[in-house]
Formats: C-alpha cells, sequence, structure tokens
C-alpha cells in the first residue's frame, strides 16, 4: 500500500469516520477538513498517525503531512469520501452551519482577518512559486548580461510574469468565493481595478489611474461584490436571480469602486507600504530582529499567509519586497536548531524525523521542521526564533528584497533583487545562530520523550 493511501485511511477515524467529513482541499504540507460533528475528532490520536507531522485545529482540521505527500493524501481522502476537493457533502447541513458548529480556539478580529486573507491567496500559491522561479531565473539572466532580446529570454518572462500582470483577476474570484458570493463577479472586479481602459478615463479633474490600490482595492471590491450580491439576491425573486442580480451588483459596485473603493485600496496600500519601510528604517536591525524572530509562532497557526498582499504590494509599487527576505530568515534559523537537534540526541527515531524534513526546510519549507522537531521539542523552537532574529537583523541592515513570493530559503535565491550573496550570507548567519543557541541550551536528551 502506496505511504499517501496509508495516511488516507489511518487518519478517518481518528476524523470520526468518512461520513463525518463535510468537504476538504489542501495547500502545500497541510490537508484541511471541515467535519459535521467535531466531538468526535480524536486530536491527540490523530497526531500520534505515522507519517502525520502535526495537527492544528480551527475553522477547519489542518493535517501536516509535508510537501508533495498533501495533495496526494488529499486525492486518497477524495476517493474514499466521494468528495472533490472544494466541495461540500450534501445534507441538510450548509457550509456555513458546519462552520458555525466547529469550535473556534483563540479568534480575534486580526486572527480572523488574516486567516481569511491567508484562504484567499493558499490555492494561488503553487502558480505564484511556479511564475516566480521562472521569471527570477530570467531576471538573473539578464542581470549576467544575456541581451534582453533574446527570443528565449522573452519566452521567460513572459511565461514568469503573467500570473502577476493578472493576479487581480485570481486574487477577485477567490475573495468572493471566500466571502459568500459569485467568483466570476469577483473577477469582474478584479479586471475592473487593472483595465488598462481606464487611464482614458478622467474623473473630478483626475485621470484614473490602472491598478491603483493593487491587491487591497481588488480585494475591497471583490468583497462588496460578494456582500452586495447577497443583499440583492434577498429582495430579486428567484425567476429573475440569474438575470438581475448580477446586473445590479456589477453596475452598483463597478460604479463604487472606480468612485471610492479603488482610491480607498490606494490610500491603503501606500499607507501600508509607507508604515513598514519607516519601521525598518528607523528601527533597523530591531525591526528585522523582532520581525523574524516571531515570524514562526505566525507559520504555526497558519497565519503567514495573511501577509501575502503586502508582499504584493510592495512587489507592485517598489519592485521587491524587502519584508520577505526577513521574514524568510525564521525557516532558517529552524535549519539551524534542527541540525543541532541532530547533532546532540541519540534518539534514532528523531533523527530520522529531521533527516527527512532537513532537506525541504533547506529550501524553505518549515512545517516539517516545525511540527515533527521543534514545537514537539519546545525549547528549540524558541532557540530557533532567537537564531532567526539575528538573521532577520542581519537582512534588514543590508537591505535585501524579493522581486517575487512564494517560495524561502534557499529557494528564494534567484528572486533576490541583485544581493544574491548577502541573502545568502544571511541564511548562514540564521543557520549559523539557531543551531548554536539550541545546541547550547536548547536541546537535552529529556526533550526526546516528548515525540515517542
Amino acid at each position: 500500500m502506496k505511504k499517501e493511501q496509508q495516511i488516507a485511511e489511518d487518519v478517518l477515524q481518528p476524523l470520526g469516520g468518512s461520513e463525518n467529513i463535510v468537504s476538504l482541499y489542501n495547500c502545500m504540507t497541510r490537508v484541511r477538513l471541515n467535519v459535521r460533528d467535531p466531538e468526535k475528532v480524536d486530536i491527540a490520536q490523530l497526531k500520534k498517525v505515522e507519517n502525520v507531522m502535526g495537527v492544528v485545529q480551527e475553522e477547519t482540521i489542518q493535517i501536516v503531512v509535508g510537501p508533495g505527500t498533501a495533495g496526494k493524501v488529499a486525492a486518497e481522502l477524495e476517493k474514499i469520501t466521494n468528495l472533490s476537493a472544494g466541495s461540500v457533502q450534501g445534507d441538510d447541513h450548509t457550509a456555513e452551519d458546519v462552520k458555525a458548529g466547529i469550535k473556534q480556539r483563540q479568534h480575534t478580529p486580526i486572527r480572523n482577518f488574516l486567516k481569511r486573507i491567508g484562504n484567499i491567496f493558499i490555492p494561488l500559491i503553487p502558480a505564484l512559486i511556479a511564475s516566480g522561479l521562472i521569471n527570477g531565473a530570467a531576471n538573473f539572466a539578464q542581470n549576467a548580461g544575456v541581451d534582453p532580446e533574446t527570443t528565449w529570454l522573452q519566452i521567460l518572462l513572459v511565461i514568469g510574469g503573467g500570473i502577476f500582470t493578472y493576479l487581480g483577476i485570481l486574487v477577485g474570484w477567490n475573495t468572493a468565493k471566500e466571502f459568500g458570493g459569485t467568483p466570476a463577479l469577483g473577477a469582474v472586479a478584479g479586471i475592473l481595478i487593472i483595465n488598462p481602459a481606464l487611464a482614458d478615463i478622467t474623473l473630478f479633474g483626475e485621470a484614473l489611474v490602472p491598478g491603483q490600490g493593487g491587491i487591497f482595492a481588488v480585494i475591497l471590491a471583490a468583497w462588496a461584490m460578494a456582500f452586495v450580491e447577497r443583499t440583492i439576491r434577498k429582495f430579486i425573486p428567484g425567476t429573475l436571480d440569474l438575470i438581475f442580480t448580477p446586473f445590479f451588483t456589477v453596475l452598483i459596485v463597478g460604479v463604487a469602486t472606480i468612485i471610492l473603493l479603488q482610491p480607498l485600496g490606494g490610500f491603503i496600500s501606500t499607507g501600508i507600504t509607507a508604515a513598514i519601510n519607516f519601521v525598518l528604517n528607523i528601527g533597523g536591525a530591531v525591526a528585522g530582529a523582532a520581525l523574524a524572530g516571531f515570524f514562526l509562532p505566525l507559520v504555526m497557526v497558519g497565519m503567514h499567509h495573511g501577509l501575502t498582499p503586502i508582499h504584493l504590494d510592495f512587489i507592485d509599487s517598489m519592485g521587491a519586497t524587502p519584508l520577505l527576505t526577513i521574514l524568510a530568515m525564521a525557516g532558517a534559523g529552524q535549519v539551524g536548531a534542527a541540525i543541532a537537534v541532530f547533532v546532540k540526541t541519540k534518539n534514532q527515531q528523531l533523527r530520522n524525523t529531521v533527516k527527512g524534513a532537513l532537506p525541504v526546510g533547506f529550501l524553505g519549507i518549515g512545517e516539517p521542521l516545525l511540527y515533527g522537531v521543534t514545537l514537539p521539542l519546545g525549547r528549540p523552537f524558541v532557540t530557533a526564533c532567537l537564531g532567526a532574529a539575528v538573521g532577520g537583523a542581519f537582512q534588514a541592515v543590508i537591505g535585501t528584497a524579493s522581486t517575487g513570493i512564494g517560495v524561502s530559503g534557499l529557494s528564494l535565491i534567484p528572486l533576490i533583487d541583485g544581493q544574491y550573496v548577502m541573502y545568502f550570507l544571511g541564511l548562514l548567519v540564521a543557520y549559523f545562530f539557531g543551531f548554536l543557541f539550541t545546541y547550547l541550551f536548547g536541546y537535552n536528551e529529556k526533550m526526546a520523550e516528548n515525540i515517542q
């Protein structure tokens, strides 16, 4: 039996059986499920399933199984439950009922907001990674002296840059879907924001600017589409719903977007970019250390994807994001901590876990190390954060930045805005201090009992 099939079958009983799974999908490292009755889920037993690296319980049950494996396990679960990824089991429960019935812990407005934003961008991560790497490689070649008129280089730039040109359409689609609207209407909102024809229109004496407000404006407009659509639907007879609900929705929100939402998105975009630049310019090493040092806890609860629109806005407005290279040090500090654990421990199970998770950790996917090593052990999680803080301080002082998103660690090197060597040195700094802090006072053999 294949490993992925075995995992899928083994998690069913702790999840309350296949009939208790209402919907499922996966991101890069996690299988995410909604369940009908949360009381039937045995989280402790779920964590003990072989090859399950960790479990996060929030609006969804998130089973961490690692990159590559997550998609295959989700596919096996689809076969067992007869669900397709993203669909909802048909019965007297609506998706809203299921979400309302799941116990939610530690929920604050900021946490919920970041989770919503994360849900918008998680499905886009594979496309962002692929496009970013292709674009980064092409830019690297161009910086190395390749003639920009070379046909193969132009083709690579078209392939890699396409998603960033039309990203607003995909974000609009996912935003409307996340907030209970028709995805196509959200896509219309995205098209409106980036439409070059806006430049031909003068409003209140000012020429409109295509793309103003970037991703923030798209999210606002697509959210408005979903809200207005749901509101109008309450008053439109069912026989006329298909015609008049989308008609009034697009007309009302379209006008509101041009007059209000796009300028508001521009204000938010400019404000956030200016605020982060101010903090980094004034705070320097301290700001970099704080940002990198506190990033692993965000990854731990799956909230790190909520920062994606900030990275994208930096790239759109400045050509590169200085925030990503700083936050990437969180994974590097954890790699250093894991190496120290590997060197010190005599526990074979722990050594095998580290060996299995380190390769993808070097490539910027830290969740296998997070849930399989540092977090279960406890103190190495803290020393990993300390190592990350030193690396983050280095990156902030040097001023490195990334022209793309979706990856970190060594995989981010092709996307660095020129300072490839300095970014790599920052990685080495984070590796070293994560190792040093963990080796000196972050691990003792008794801690290995926690992951038996």
